[in-house]
């Protein structure tokens, strides 16, 4: 049984715990937050032993019951608790962003090489999404012919009340980022999992409806060069009036693809029998999964859970390594020092 410690009792707080409480062979038995209230208000809700009720995380890395840390805290503390929980022996899971300036990465990548004995995964659920993994699949299995272009759009509304709600939202140095590093992370690090490794960007970003607010953008695009020759280029704000939505469209010399919100809504192939295969492994499942939290966090952190357990019960890497996240958090890192140098062609640096 992997005893897990959940640091960081806010928003996605519950749906780690509901992806501990789903495998089987894992066991919530702390928590751990620096609000007292909020930490026994989970920590009720949750039936937490009292005596396993921390407000300092490092008491929390004391305690030699706990296995692995699950870290949701703010973007700014990750790096310091990720570090502290791997020099402490646990296993670990951090949620988005890995960090929030290239220092976090590296320190955060360091300490991960320093404990190949220790399982460390960074939280990119996406990834065990059935659609994602079937298109991934048919880009790897070159169902697309040759893939020439990849194009990103992501929207989403958050109002000046959802910045003003934590005070480390919109700020660089509690967030590091807006619209990339918080919202379309997801959808960044799904090009890398599809398509792979992004070698430069060329970026421009701004802030047009938060002004007073945030320090942080809130619409940015980038243009992007894959190590695979790929092309493509990327849009994303969150001063949209759709709640939330991407769009993928991926061009080839045999078929196209436009996938919004992780479902095929068109498809244009050579023939008629690979439009068809196209279509029937991207169909979404004829049961639908129970998702915990936000509808677009998707069903994909219990799955994601669950592999690392599995990874630290069967002494192997877990499928998404907290280095694999790191890069994808580099991407975004490239992209920010892109726009700070007026657009300038920037290498994405690998961990």
């Amino acid at each position: 049984m992997v005893k897990c410690g959940v640091i960081g009792c806010g928003v996605i707080a519950p749906t780690h715990i509901a992806g501990i409480e789903a495998v089987p062979n894992a066991e919530l038995v702390a928590l751990c937050d620096i609000d007292p209230e909020r930490l026994n208000k989970r920590g009720d809700e949750y039936n937490v032993d009292n005596r396993k009720r921390y407000t300092d995380y490092r008491d929390l890395l004391a305690d030699r019951e706990i296995d692995l840390v699950h870290v949701c805290t703010d973007h700014a503390s990750h790096c310091q608790i990720v570090v502290d929980a791997l020099n402490a022996g646990k296993h670990v899971i951090c949620e988005k962003s890995s960090g929030r300036v290239d220092a976090d990465l590296e320190a955060m990548a360091n300490a991960a090489k320093a404990h190949p004995e220790l399982v460390s995964s960074g939280i990119f659920q996406h990834r065990f999404v059935k659609q994602n993994c079937a298109l991934k699949e048919l880009v790897e299995n070159s169902k697309f012919g040759k893939m020439v272009l990849v194009n990103l759009s992501f929207c989403c509304k958050r109002t000046n009340e959802y910045y003003q709600a934590d005070a480390w939202r919109g700020t660089m140095a509690g967030e590091g980022g807006g619209i990339l590093i918080n919202q379309a992370i997801h959808h960044l690090d799904q090009l890398r999992f599809i398509f792979g490794d992004i070698d430069y960007v060329t970026a421009a970003s701004g802030n047009l409806t938060h002004q007073g607010v945030i320090e942080v953008e809130d619409t940015a695009a980038f243009t992007m060069e894959f190590a695979s020759g790929v092309l493509g280029s990327v849009s994303a704000t969150n001063s949209s009036n759709t709640r939330w939505r991407s769009s993928l469209i991926c061009s080839g010399t045999d078929a196209t693809l436009e996938f919004a919100n992780e479902q095929p809504i068109y498809v244009d192939a050579a023939d008629e029998t690979l439009k068809s295969e196209i279509e029937t492994l991207l169909a979404p499942p004829a049961k639908e999964e129970r998702i915990v939290g936000k509808s677009y966090y998707g069903t994909g952190h219990t799955a994601q859970i669950a592999d690392v357990v599995d990874s630290i019960e069967n002494k192997r890497a877990p499928k998404v390594s907290l280095i694999e996240a790191i890069n994808s958090s580099s991407l975004i890192m490239a992209v920010y020092e892109s726009a700070r140098n007026n657009g300038a062609r920037t290498a994405v640096r690998k961990y």
